[in-house]
């Protein structure tokens, strides 16, 4: 064993080695997270970055609540000038809900996927710079993310990425309507952004944001409640971690035909194992659910559009509320 590596602090916090002891994999984790997680980016994770031509960024604003937002540019739009420092250049920040609650040593978690080769990798970054175009970011953790559940897309771009759809439009709303909620049953993607709190409760410790993916039909919708499974995956559990210390969570859906966005936030309840309403659930291994307080409809707001080329795999073997639905009534039956 490496003496420093199993003397250096836990990366996981208190939510997270909670849900790593549910499993029964608390020490092992400890091993992986000091071995995995870095405080800087490798080069790889540096170049990766640099290529994409748009960023999942996760914030909280100033009364606490998480959003999930894009981030878009031409590839380039993304530099790394250290292994500890992102810069992104994109005209995209004065509409995001972000950029109201950035400031200096500002939290953010983002997340750069390459969606026609379902690559991802993570970074956990503090705001040292902004303006209405750029923001330079230090890096807190660093860190690999495996491919399942990402549909593979094609990315085209429709237009300029610096240049403004002249149908663009925004619109704030608390309640899903019937086109919302449409796209929401019908999405095999989505992004989530959660955050936990400093050991006295007093700022901000560390925001994450990740990916979700499933087959069509593996959110349920219920008014303006969500209800989602969560599937196997890397055992970090950075999500479900953060529920457990903050049950908030900012989700953001694409509609990547038309190039509109959702984003939505609210309070979260987590159904672990034993919940009877996920266990029937084909794939699950526990979920939560979502009440709906607040959201941002996005009309035209990204640059380029994707194509589905190939469902992961992984999504195609797991289930929908419909089959599960028809499961139960022929057990009935």
């Amino acid at each position: 064993m490496n003496t420093e590596t199993s003397t250096a602090p836990s990366p996981w916090h208190r939510g997270e080695q909670t849900m790593h002891s549910t499993i029964g994999k608390k020490e092992s984790m400890e091993l992986i997270g000091k071995r995995v997680i870095r405080s800087f980016m490798p080069e790889q994770h540096r170049d990766f970055f640099n290529q994409l031509p748009f960023m999942v960024v996760g914030s909280v604003d100033a009364l606490g609540a998480p959003w999930a937002s894009i981030l878009t540019g031409k590839p380039g739009f993304v530099t790394s000038p250290s292994p500890t420092k992102l810069t992104i250049r994109t005209p995209d920040l004065a509409d995001n809900p972000l950029f109201h609650s950035i400031t200096q040593g500002t939290p953010l978690g983002l997340l750069g996927i390459e969606l026609p080769t379902r690559r991802r990798n993570r970074v956990n970054t503090r705001v040292s710079h902004s303006n209405a175009e750029e923001l330079q970011l230090i890096v807190d953790q660093s860190f690999g993310n495996c491919a399942k559940y990402i549909q593979k897309r094609s990315v085209k771009f429709v237009r300029a990425p610096d240049e403004r759809a002249p149908q663009r439009d925004l619109s704030s709303f608390t309640e899903l309507d019937p086109p919302a909620q449409a796209l929401i049953a019908s999405a095999d993607t989505f992004f989530v952004a959660s955050y936990v709190l400093t050991a006295g409760g007093s700022s901000i410790d560390g925001v994450d944001v990740s990916h979700r993916g499933g087959s069509p039909g593996f959110i349920k919708v219920d008014g303006n409640t969500l209800t989602i499974p969560d599937y196997s995956g890397n055992n970090f559990f950075n999500t479900l971690g953060n529920f457990i210390e903050i049950p908030k969570a900012g989700l953001l859906f694409v509609d990547f035909d038309s190039g509109a966005t959702l984003q939505i936030n609210g309070s979260v309840e987590l159904l672990l194992e034993e919940n009877e309403e996920i266990h029937a659930f084909k794939g699950a291994e526990r979920g939560w659910k979502l009440t709906v307080e607040q959201g941002i409809r996005t009309t035209d707001a990204l640059p380029f559009r994707a194509q589905l080329k190939e469902y992961s795999p992984h999504s195609l073997i797991t289930g929908t509320w419909q089959q599960k639905a028809v499961n139960l009534l022929a057990k009935d039956n």
